[in-house]
């Protein structure tokens, strides 16, 4: 199952082993500057990339120049769970709940396909619909709705959702910054990764930030330590991006 996970769907699952101090996100959010769009510290600009979190996700399948949008004919939720999940209409129809403006499914249900699903690669494909829902793409707590399924449903051709990622997380922060409170909405995990990451190859140089930035490092060295296992396997033994100092990545995290 992980080979199967990783050859699909890259390094998505490691999105999971990351711990995330809420309270130094929300430090970390006061430095969001929602007019430029970048994290400004002093004299100095930090911002998000395409190519920095195609690196962080590392999936093969992903193709830069295919960048998701939302068509406007497309099939109904319940289709297209009827298609990743290879469930029947009606047990996936019993299941569908309304929340809010949307459609979505409740992570119980795919988390009882994924523990009993017979179908390998079915049972790959609803966890990693689960963490795009959950982790990559959150909106009600605990459902997963029908814009990521949408999207989901489209990786196997190559697209890519990493726009789609920096775009929610460039609104949702601005959004927080401008009324000074808020829920930040969107993947904690990467941005939270992605902004340490930066600071552990910079942090002498910005002596007016919170020391409390200095508490990540046991986090990082074990998640590291676990990106670089996984690719001595798949035979690529080169440095992790996410080490260096181009890991120029934004936050996550209003809790």
């Amino acid at each position: 199952m992980e080979q199967l996970l990783y050859c699909n769907y890259g390094d998505i699952p490691y999105l999971l082993d990351i711990k995330v101090d809420r309270y130094l996100f929300r430090a970390m959010a006061q430095f969001w500057n929602f007019a430029y769009s970048c994290f400004t510290f002093g004299n100095m600009d930090l911002a998000p990339t395409v190519e920095e979190y195609t690196a962080l996700l590392r999936c093969p399948r992903f193709q830069v120049d295919k960048i998701y949008s939302r068509a406007v004919n497309i099939p109904t939720f319940v289709k297209k769970l009827m298609n990743i999940t290879g469930m029947s209409e009606q047990w996936v129809a019993a299941r569908v709940q309304q929340k809010g403006n949307g459609k979505c499914i409740h992570w119980e249900n795919l988390k009882d396909l994924i523990l009993t699903y017979p179908d390998m690669k079915k049972r790959v494909d609803v966890f990693t619909l689960s963490v795009y829902g959950l982790v990559i793409f959150p909106k009600a707590l605990r459902y997963v709705g029908e814009a990521v399924a949408d999207l989901f449903d489209r990786l196997g051709k190559g697209i890519t959702p990493v726009p789609a990622i920096l775009a929610k997380t460039f609104r949702s922060l601005s959004a927080c910054r401008r009324t000074g409170e808020g829920r930040f909405i969107g993947c904690v995990n990467s941005c939270y990764y992605g902004f340490i990451a930066t600071f552990e190859g910079i942090k002498g140089l910005l002596p007016t930030f919170s020391r409390r930035l200095l508490t990540f490092e046991g986090d990082s060295d074990h998640i590291e330590k676990r990106w670089h296992n996984r690719r001595k396997m798949d035979g690529d033994i080169s440095k992790s991006p996410r080490g260096g100092y181009r890991m120029e990545s934004p936050i996550d995290g209003f809790g």
